[in-house]
């Protein structure tokens, strides 16, 4: 298997599904003769040509509203946001028409739509470029919220959110774009919506994360198992919407000690409910309170103070050590 990037296992299943399913069609701001300010979309211009792969004006809610007519015409659009911040602009015609479409037809209508975005802090950008609120998607009915968390993952993910019968935000950690290569195979590969995964198993603690912040989480286990003895299990979501809860609360009964670690702000955070199902499932089985490392309730900081604001694996590795010693 070629090892790639998380971009090019991006642009594999994009160029793939293309070739499959004629419905598929890409749109956004430079996605097509610049193959995307991150280069995802490269190529399939060439290949598909203007009419699959559409360059459309700086304009976020006639991108996303013209990807929902499209879909409820039959097609299969993925529209892509330059940068998750101004995924706002849109922010009507993703909750009042997108999220609410089946439900307003009574099922004669749905929406297979993919908006993807890069999206969260690491790469020193701009302000409007770095949030992760990824908790106002999740939030919504009607919607399903991805967040993959490396290159195969990524690819298998995206195969799935654009052959899915409902809208899929789909948010890729733009920190790890190229940050690493992992053997994704040629053939087609995908991964169910709603389903975690162990990413590595253990017995003495539970580490819950997703997207960017596994690699800190991974780490942080790691460094427990070399410097303290402890096997940490990592579980990595993929997705928060629907969120699967099953694996989580029963490590969590396994282990009894739990710390959640995510990019997005603290309050009111993907953790506080991750948290709240682990209490409401596993309550009797803890033996201490559940941590969370969290961004802060600020504006993303700038170029000097962003990786002061990131969680990193001291961070991880510190409110665990505190959890096992209660």
């Amino acid at each position: 298997m070629a090892k790639m990037t998380m971009v090019q296992a991006l642009n594999l299943a994009l160029t793939q599904e293309m070739a499959k399913d004629d419905r598929v069609i890409v749109l956004g701001e430079d996605v097509g003769r610049d193959g995307g300010v991150f280069r995802v979309t490269d190529g399939l211009f060439e290949t598909y040509g203007e009419n699959r792969s559409v360059d459309t004006p700086l304009g976020e809610a006639g991108i996303v509203g013209m990807a929902i007519g499209m879909a409820v015409y039959g097609l299969r659009p993925v529209a892509e946001i330059q940068f998750s911040g101004f995924i706002y602009q849109a922010f009507h015609h993703i909750e009042q028409h997108a999220a609410r479409m089946r439900w307003r037809s009574r099922g004669r209508f749905s929406v297979p739509m993919v908006i993807r975005a890069p999206f969260a802090a690491g790469v020193r950008a701009l302000e409007h470029h770095s949030e992760s609120r990824e908790a106002y998607f999740a939030h919504t009915p009607g919607l399903k919220m991805v967040i993959p968390s490396g290159p195969r993952n990524a690819r298998a993910l995206l195969l799935s959110a654009i052959r899915d019968p409902d809208p899929v935000i789909f948010f890729e950690p733009k920190s790890i774009y190229r940050a690493f290569r992992e053997e994704v195979p040629e053939e087609e590969e995908t991964m169910e919506i709603g389903k975690s995964v162990i990413a590595r198993e253990g017995k003495d603690l539970t580490m819950i994360s997703y997207g960017a912040m596994m690699r800190p989480t991974l780490a942080a286990a790691e460094k427990l198992a070399e410097e303290d003895g402890v096997q940490a299990e990592v579980i990595d979501l993929l997705s928060l919407s629907p969120l699967d809860d099953t694996l989580f609360t029963a490590s969590a009964r396994k282990t009894g000690r739990v710390v959640i670690v995510h990019e997005a702000h603290r309050s009111f955070g993907p953790g506080a409910e991750i948290a709240s199902r682990t209490m409401e499932q596993s309550f009797w089985m803890l033996e201490a309170p559940i941590k969370r490392v969290t961004g802060f309730d600020i504006v993303v900081p700038l170029f000097a103070r962003e990786q002061a604001y990131l969680p990193n694996a001291e961070r991880v590795l510190r409110a665990a050590r505190e959890t096992l010693s209660v």
